[in-house]
């Protein structure tokens, strides 16, 4: 692919900053010894770059006050594992040391959730040693408020799946993924939406209410729900239908977007789930299907405007496209060098408004 902007279609496409980190697993290796992060405006050029020491490939956030927040991926070197707070100079000013692993989020009142690994043993799995799914919730003084452990809740999760659904689970549990059974990756705290509002009216469970935390388990192909703060999977789905997915998250009109990856199929898509009917209301493909194909990392984001903004992370291509699936804004990454591997995990785009305190401070 041609690097830099190949399309940007002003008139319909939601202009701000993309924001994005390229992977180093070893940032040593790159010429200044240095991983680097990148904010560009819609014409693919740097407006802000931080520079880290540490393993980058997760996602990152931009705080309301300039600072960003990021996480490492330092599972090879866990005294610098955790999730760090950069200022405009790309100085460290708070930090919490933790097993880290693809997501987390922030609170308006500063609080985060962070979804990190454990290795345990988990016996009701099987005989040898599990790598499970762990979300902690602390406040800025590191205080831990809650905790959530995958392992404990794999009845709630076959309670919400159909007989064959969950043979399906666990022949591949049993078979290729006996140690990184569930590999979540991804923490969404649902905000409020259309479904939660449906839900309440009803007698049913209020799956969706707002503060929720939407999961994905790729390595069994299944996204659910978490209810907060009880713990209880109060939904799941997915297998037969996904195929090594990334980032659900809840939209505001209730549906869930996902990066369904096909891993295995052989191509991408990025579709839009109704979760009461669990029907697919809206598809992005390539053409052909071939041309668009993430075997893993990625994801999509519904914009304000009702485009979407996919990461198709092993291509370092971030491109946004119209419910028509007309793109109308497209950008491979140019900063791939050495130490880096040339891939974008994921992508965030925020407005001028938004980003002001970061460029008015620097």
């Amino acid at each position: 692919m041609t690097t830099g902007v190949a399309v940007y279609d002003e008139d319909h496409s939601y202009g701000g900053y993309t924001l994005f980190a390229e992977t180093y697993e070893d940032p040593s290796k790159a010429p200044d010894g240095k991983g680097k992060i990148y904010l560009v405006d819609m014409e693919g050029e740097p407006v802000h770059r931080w520079e880290v020491e540490t393993a980058v490939q997760s996602h990152c956030r931009l705080l309301p006050d300039g600072n960003l927040i990021y996480p490492t991926r330092d599972r090879s070197k866990i005294e610098a594992a955790g999730v760090r707070e950069l200022d405009a100079e790309s100085d460290v000013v708070w930090s919490y040391h933790c097993r880290i692993d693809h997501d987390f989020q922030v609170t308006d009142d500063g609080r985060l959730f962070l979804h990190a690994i454990e290795d345990t043993m988990v016996p009701e799995i099987g005989p040898e040693l599990k790598r499970n799914p762990y979300i902690v919730e602390i406040d800025r003084d590191k205080n831990v408020r809650w905790e959530w452990r995958g392992e404990e809740h794999l009845d709630e999760l076959e309670e919400h799946l159909s007989n064959d659904e969950w043979e399906y689970v666990r022949q591949r549990i049993d078979s290729e993924y006996s140690f990184d059974w569930a590999h979540n990756n991804t923490l969404q705290r649902i905000q409020p939406n259309e479904t939660y509002e449906r839900e309440r009216e009803g007698d049913g469970p209020v799956r969706f209410e707002p503060g929720n935390i939407v999961f994905s388990y790729r390595s069994i192909d299944v996204i659910g729900v978490i209810d907060y703060p009880s713990g209880e999977i109060v939904w799941a789905w997915g297998p037969d239908e996904l195929d090594g997915q990334h980032l659900p998250y809840v939209l505001e009109n209730g549906n869930v977007l996902i990066f369904d990856n096909g891993t295995e199929r052989g191509w991408s898509r990025v579709i839009e789930l109704d979760p009461l009917t669990e029907e697919i209301v809206w598809e992005y493909t390539g053409t052909p299907k071939s041309d668009f194909y993430a075997p893993f990392i990625s994801g999509a984001r519904r914009l304000p405007n009702g485009n979407t903004l996919i990461c198709e992370g092993t291509e370092a291509h971030l491109f946004e496209v119209t419910s028509d699936g007309e793109v109308v804004w497209d950008f491979v990454s140019p900063f791939g060098e050495e130490g880096s591997l040339g891939n974008v995990y994921r992508c965030q785009r925020y407005t001028e408004e938004y980003v002001a305190p970061l460029l008015e401070d620097r």
